[in-house]
Formats: structure tokens, C-alpha cells, sequence
């Protein structure tokens, strides 16, 4: 068994010594290809102004005031949006414009309605962690107000 392995093992290194520039250089051809073809498709989601701007479409902009901007991308993502988010400086509250293409106003629209609903659900829930101190607190509570009982234990008083 392990006589075979090894035939085989130096069965494929010789294969491989064998292998020629024309073998190689093909290789090479297909994965020059193959890296083009990616590179050429159009980037999709979150992208930079240049980028969205690229194809000579009309850019349209909304403003928003939400601290947790990050949470718009998975759904923009979802509803397949280009779009680039730029910080405005200035003032106590950070505003943040977001850019898209002209093309893609209803569905940003419908992503933006998606953002702000689940932002509010977000907002209705109870937070786990004021209940969760809330709780600790009547435990703690509980415990103080308890009576300590002292028992014999096998014959002997404590």
C-alpha cells in the first residue's frame, strides 16, 4: 500500500517537471482572464464617488441624522444599491449624506422605509441589559432580606 502511494507520489512530481513554458504560459492566459473579468464587472453596494459617478448617471442625495449609519448597508445591499455615504462636519449632531444614482430613487426609497422601521422596532424592544440589572438587583435584594438558618448537621449543633 504505502509502495503505491509513493509510485504515485513520484509519478505526479515527474508530471510536473515535465511541465513546459506553452503549458505554463496558458495557465497563466486563463488566470490573467479570469482576474479581468472580475475586475470589469461593476462593483455593487457601498462605493467610492468616483465609483458611483463612473458611469455618467445622474447622482441624487438624502440626508440623515442616525448615529448608527452602518446598519443601512445590509440593507442596501438587499434591495442592490449603489451608493456612497459622506460625514458632514460641523454641529453636535453628525449628519451623513447619502448618495445614489438617479435610476435607483424608488428602491432607495423602499430601502430607506425598511432603515427606519426597523430602526423604530429597534427602539420599541426593552433593553436586555436594563432588565438584566433590574433583575440582579431584586436577587440581590432577596438575598439580604433572607433569614439565616443554621441546622444540625449530623448530631451537632453549628
Amino acid at each position: 500500500m504505502q509502495e503505491e502511494v509513493t509510485q504515485k507520489v513520484i509519478a505526479l512530481s515527474i508530471k510536473a517537471a515535465k511541465l513546459d513554458a506553452a503549458v505554463l504560459q496558458k495557465a497563466l492566459k486563463m488566470a490573467l482572464k479570469q482576474m479581468k473579468k472580475q475586475h470589469d464587472k461593476p462593483k455593487r453596494g457601498k462605493q467610492t464617488m468616483r465609483q458611483l459617478t463612473k458611469s455618467g448617471e445622474q447622482v441624487t442625495n438624502i440626508k440623515i441624522t442616525d448615529q448608527n449609519i452602518k446598519a443601512f448597508d445590509p440593507i442596501a445591499r438587499k434591495y442592490n444599491l449603489d451608493y456612497h455615504v459622506k460625514k458632514i462636519e460641523g454641529g453636535e449632531v453628525p449628519r451623513y449624506l447619502v448618495f445614489f444614482k438617479g435610476k435607483d430613487i424608488d428602491s432607495m426609497t423602499e430601502a430607506f422605509r425598511e432603515f427606519s422601521t426597523k430602526k423604530l422596532n429597534r427602539e420599541k424592544k426593552p433593553s436586555i441589559r436594563k432588565a438584566l440589572t433590574a433583575a440582579k438587583e431584586k436577587a440581590k435584594q432577596l438575598n439580604q432580606n433572607r433569614d439565616k438558618v443554621k441546622n444540625m448537621d449530623r448530631g451537632r449543633a453549628l
